[in-house]
């Protein structure tokens, strides 16, 4: 056991206890991951700074708690390998889509996606909560005196997810790697397709009392980039256009449909669809035509939004075109 002779060796032994403490503090509050730290080693008190869609806001260290307040956010995380701590529910298949069930199982959900509680958000201590401008800007403030919150634009926006997600956990390899990932599989989808593509493509809803034309949202950003053109009426940013008169059928033309139904009323859903497809103007669509229209999963195609479900979405179209993925 050390023992101080004087006075002056206790002075000295001071000082250098001094000097630890503040070299441990040289990673608190205020220090940014960027410097230096390898991502997913961040210290428990490191602050950074991340900009999004609704603003700047901080996070301190690497949170482990984390709320989702979209679907695609739900799929990202488990793509990223990690369970948020709270989820909203799916539409349609509550409370979370099939492909999810066994990574979100027992997970607290929060409500719908339209509406989140708040009260259980915070009943759930968030570290972090993963939002959207679209859904959750107007109570954005109430969600940040919860927890640091983070938002994308829309909730269709799953490559701004996975960069977003991956800021947040400090993992912003792993998103890179993930996104690579994704962009051989394009690229392996496009050369095997071949001088088949470009193929005009109309994405086709139908539900009880209306049917639906998507344009650039979800699945049509996916089809973009696979090779896939739209019709010029679809190539816009709006996300599609509702269609109450059959009159409205020649607006989906393209060589190639891809639909889907939805809803929960099966009888009334289909009951719209054939009404629809026996019209002498659905017979005159080129799809029709060319025998190519595919009925397809609206997970997949729309709901989901996420990394995970647009493989799954690429992996119908490996199948469709019977390719080997």
């Amino acid at each position: 056991m050390f023992r101080a002779s004087s006075k002056g060796s206790i002075r000295a032994a001071l000082m250098v206890v001094l000097l630890l403490l503040s070299g441990c503090g040289a990673g608190g509050a205020g220090t940014s991951a960027n410097s230096g730290e390898a991502p997913g080693t961040a210290s428990t008190d490191s602050v950074r700074t991340i900009e999004h869609v609704l603003g700047k806001t901080e996070i301190k260290g690497t949170p482990k708690r984390v709320v989702t307040l979209y679907n695609g956010a739900n799929d990202v995380m488990i793509a990223y390998g990690i369970k948020p701590v709270g989820i909203v529910e799916s539409h349609g298949t509550e409370p979370v889509y099939d492909y999810l069930k066994k990574d979100l199982a027992g997970i607290p959900t929060v409500g719908l996606e339209t509406q989140p509680n708040l009260e259980e958000i915070y009943n759930l201590k968030p570290d972090v909560i993963i939002a959207t401008r679209f859904r959750n800007e107007a109570t954005y403030q109430q969600l940040s005196e919860i927890a640091p919150t983070v938002a994308v634009n829309e909730v269709y926006e799953w490559k701004e997810t996975v960069k977003l997600i991956g800021q947040v956990l400090n993992q912003e390899d792993k998103g890179t790697q993930l996104l690579a990932d994704w962009d051989r599989r394009v690229a392996d989808f496009r050369t095997k397709m071949d001088d088949r593509l470009p193929i005009k493509a109309s994405i086709v809803n139908f539900r009880a009392d209306h049917a639906r034309i998507y344009y650039m949202g979800y699945a049509g950003k996916i089809l973009k980039e696979l090779g896939f053109t739209r019709p010029p009426a679809q190539e816009g940013d709006k996300w599609g256009i509702k269609v109450n008169s059959k009159e409205s059928i020649p607006d989906m033309n393209a060589d190639t449909l891809f639909v889907f139904n939805s809803g929960k009323d099966q009888a009334a859903i289909e009951k719209n669809y054939e009404a629809w497809t026996r019209h002498p103007l659905w017979k005159n669509l080129d799809a029709y035509k060319k025998n190519s229209i595919f009925k397809v999963d609206e997970v997949n195609w729309n709901l989901a939004g996420g990394y995970l479900s647009a493989n799954r979405m690429l992996d119908d179209l490996y199948k469709i075109y019977d390719l080997k993925s």
